[in-house]
């Protein structure tokens, strides 16, 4: 005697996917927004006199936990952690739209590019772009950082680098599917030119998915930023940072200072789940499952 296992109608089941993708979209993008309008407002604050300068030491530097004058506590050089995670939020939001933005504007037109021609530039470039993705990221970006030095120009140049494969392959995967769809054979028998086929017709037709790559990138760019600035090596050491702060904190930890590496740490985890969360409620609306 066999039993039937009990499973939902396929209608029903797609229903709570898309009901599940919709909430964690938008639990994704209350928590962006918010990082958003600390990285805004937090000058406005300091200017208010509701948080201190992130910057600047006690006159008498000393650890203090968490308390109403300091809601984060201090760290040993004598600076206001709360101060510093809000101000950790613009360094790494500058950061991460530069290094995204830079990626997707090299990286876009190259796929577009070398999915609609072909050949043996289209093969070169598959070749670069694949010998780049296969490479670690972190690995990367932190061998560019030694080259191009620190600051949030430099950190977003080394992060780009390594997403620029990956709007490559993408694009240029979409391209080569969709320029042999009849509208595109249509277009071009009606005396298109490539430049208004890439700009008119494949480009709105490929693009979909570069929303979702670009928040699960920026997610990624921030893990990296903060491994870099732990190493030393992302932004300049007056510049709040999360990474760097953590690495203060590494010394502090044994003699029982654990607030120094906890709100930092909780602030790039809680910053990473929220682009995470949006990526992937963008990805159930894009290239929504069967």
């Amino acid at each position: 005697m066999t039993t039937s296992k009990f499973t939902l109608p396929p209608f029903l089941r797609s229903s709570l996917r898309s009901s599940l993708s919709m909430t964690l979209m938008w639990v994704g993008l209350v928590i962006t927004v918010c990082f958003i309008l600390i990285a805004i407002f937090a000058p406005l604050l300091q200017n208010l006199g509701l948080i201190q300068d992130p910057t600047a030491s006690l006159i008498n530097p000393i650890h203090e936990a968490p308390s109403f004058s300091h809601w984060f506590g201090t760290t040993r050089q004598g600076y206001d952690v709360f101060a510093r995670t809000l101000y950790g939020t613009q360094a790494a939001l500058k950061v991460v739209i530069l290094a995204t933005t830079l990626s997707l504007l090299i990286g876009v037109p190259l796929g577009l590019v070398s999915g609609y021609l072909g050949g043996v530039a289209d093969r070169i470039l598959l070749f670069l772009m694949d010998t780049v993705y296969t490479l670690p990221g972190l690995l990367l970006s932190v061998t560019l950082a030694f080259v191009v030095g620190r600051g949030i120009l430099n950190a977003a140049i080394a992060l780009s680098i390594s997403y620029v494969p990956q709007y490559y392959r993408v694009v240029r995967n979409h391209t080569t599917s969709v320029k042999t769809e009849l509208f595109i054979e249509a277009a071009k028998a009606m005396g298109a030119t490539p430049r208004r086929v890439l700009s008119r017709y494949l480009f709105l037709n490929v693009i979909q998915s570069v929303p979702v790559l670009f928040t699960l990138n920026a997610a990624d760019a921030i893990l990296i930023l903060g491994g870099l600035g732990f190493l030393g090596l992302g932004l300049p050491e007056e510049v709040p940072e999360w990474g760097y702060d953590l690495r203060l904190a590494l010394d502090a930890l044994p003699t029982g200072i654990w607030w120094t590496a906890l709100f930092p740490g909780l602030a790039m985890a809680l910053m990473v789940t929220g682009l995470s969360l949006l990526g992937e409620g963008l990805s159930e609306i894009f290239n929504p499952r069967k």
